[in-house]
């Protein structure tokens, strides 16, 4: 259950706009797709690439990507468990916004705690909102050779704290809706996996 708004000097408006309304308009559903992973797995690569193949299928879709948002929705936000969650939270709330609309919204965050994201999934299905846990796998050495924004290395010299996979945990998905697995399978065969899986579900 969602914690209650911290004022209750507030009222929910109903709108005239339903999301089946939406979804018919734009002959498409709205779907929330959840992108999971070590950093260096290759989310944002998946999310990429996804986003520009149902862009040229007509299909609308949006990234909300964990270092973009951290330039100003997460802004004020750092690293602990604490704003991590909350990071998380903001994240979820805002996709699920943007899925009521119909779109497709692609969201490519570490998001290492499996209960925020479980939380974030049981608060689109509150509101009839598709989500997908796409699991993003690749081991923590492979991550580590990839280190394309040089964060392990950093990590491992001490001069970042908490990161995830070396001081701070990462609690994969137990049953995520598809598993892409980077390090044994080539970019090309995992984004036509996760489109396909992408497309079925936006399908009315």
């Amino acid at each position: 259950m969602s914690p209650k708004p911290a004022s209750a000097n507030i009222t929910w408006t109903d709108l005239r706009v339903t999301d089946e309304m939406r979804a018919v308009r734009l002959g498409q559903r709205g779907v929330v797709v959840w992108l999971t992973g070590l950093s260096g797995s290759g989310k944002s690569t998946m999310a990429v690439g996804l986003d520009s193949r149902l862009h040229s299928h007509g299909i609308a879709s949006y990234i909300l990507d964990g270092d973009n948002l951290r330039h100003g929705l997460c802004r004020d936000l750092g690293f602990s468990d604490t704003d991590r969650r909350e990071n998380i939270r903001r994240t979820g709330e805002v996709a699920k916004l943007m899925a009521q609309s119909g779109i497709v919204v692609i969201c490519s965050l570490i998001s290492p705690f499996r209960a925020d994201r479980v939380s974030v999934h049981a608060s689109c299905e509150k509101d009839a909102v598709l989500f997908s846990e796409i699991y993003v796998s690749a081991p923590l050495s492979t991550c580590e050779l990839r280190d394309p924004k040089g964060l392990y290395k950093k990590a491992r010299a001490g001069q970042i704290q908490g990161f995830t996979g070396i001081d701070s945990p990462y609690e994969a998905p137990e049953m995520p809706g598809l598993t892409l697995d980077t390090a044994e399978t080539s970019v090309e065969a995992c984004q036509e996996r996760l489109f396909n899986h992408v497309l079925n579900l936006s399908r009315l």
